[in-house]
């Protein structure tokens, strides 16, 4: 129930900024402004709005406030207490057990829908019929989806391999697959032939954000740390040992003139360009995110 001695929604924004940055967390307010939004029911521009307005929110909808924001400070991430990931044009339900999108990773998807644009304009492709594209370490999707909400005609396959993960992938196809994206759970290693066989040779985009930590670096960010899933974060040595196989599998199923994207950690480019070219692929080049660091490399079949 609202009362005169009820906090305002600025006194509320202005107290969990306070707490949350005591914490550690970079974006406070931001924090702040979301996980209210969330509670009322409203969006992050309208929450501004109400801080002006003085709006006061029911003792019921403070509590569930504090409550949540006393997670956050505890370096639960964000989007597990939302539920919800923005990622590019679209939102994905995330949670325990699912690695959580990455605003880098939009760099990765212009990337990889800049190649695309460019593999269907070859020559050899023109009238090929429906662009395909397979997505490995799909997560909870992200990159399928993304690039299903932007290019309207393209078919995509995506892999993934964790139970949990696919569970929330399972989810967010959908709500955004628009029955073109085919959800697959499984090894990479182990494709099923009856599904990927056929695409030998047809692929036109590879793309994948996959483990790239090394085994024996432990990520300093707690949300990192204790909430993203094992299974999506190492792999290997040098993390690099999934990145090799993809190379070799990818090589299977990109066409002639197609394309393989990949994510990975800012200092991984000069190596991963390096294997992809002992690989068998062509015109390697990594590119930089928002931030200028290295964070995806390309290399054509």
């Amino acid at each position: 129930m609202t009362d005169a001695t009820s906090p305002t929604v600025d006194q509320l924004l202005r107290e969990v900024t306070d707490q949350l940055s005591g914490a550690g967390i970079e974006q406070a307010r931001i924090d702040a402004e979301v996980l209210l939004a969330h509670v009322l029911g409203e969006s992050r521009g309208r929450i501004q709005a109400l801080a002006i307005m003085g709006k006061r929110p029911t003792s019921t909808e403070v509590a569930r406030l504090c409550a949540m924001a006393d997670e956050r400070a505890d370096r639960v991430p964000l989007q597990h207490l939302t539920g919800r990931a923005p990622f590019r044009r679209i939102e994905l339900s995330v949670g325990p057990g699912v690695f959580v999108p990455r605003p880098e990773t939009e760099t990765v998807v212009d990337c990889a829908l800049t190649e695309l644009e460019r593999t269907l304009a070859l020559p050899g492709r023109l009238g090929a019929g429906t662009p395909k594209v397979v997505d490995f370490c799909t997560g909870s999707g992200t990159i399928a989806l993304a690039i299903a909400n932007e290019v309207p005609d393209a078919r995509i396959w995506a892999v993934e391999k964790s139970v949990e993960a696919h569970a929330w992938a399972a989810r967010n196809v959908a709500e955004w697959g628009d029955e073109r994206v085919t959800l697959v759970r499984g090894d990479i290693s182990a494709l099923d032939p009856q599904i990927f066989s056929p695409l030998g040779g047809q692929v036109d985009l590879l793309v994948s954000n996959p483990p790239y930590v090394p085994s024996g670096m432990i990520p300093k960010d707690p949300e990192v740390r204790d909430h993203d899933p094992e299974l999506a974060l190492y792999s290997g040595e040098d993390g690099l040992d999934l990145i090799r196989l993809i190379a070799r599998i990818g090589r299977g199923l990109v066409r002639e003139g197609g394309a393989l994207v990949l994510e990975h950690a800012e200092h991984q480019g000069e190596a991963i360009r390096a294997l992809l070219t002992t690989a068998g692929w062509h015109e390697a080049v990594t590119y930089q995110d928002l931030t200028g660091r290295d964070r995806t490399t390309l290399a054509r079949r």
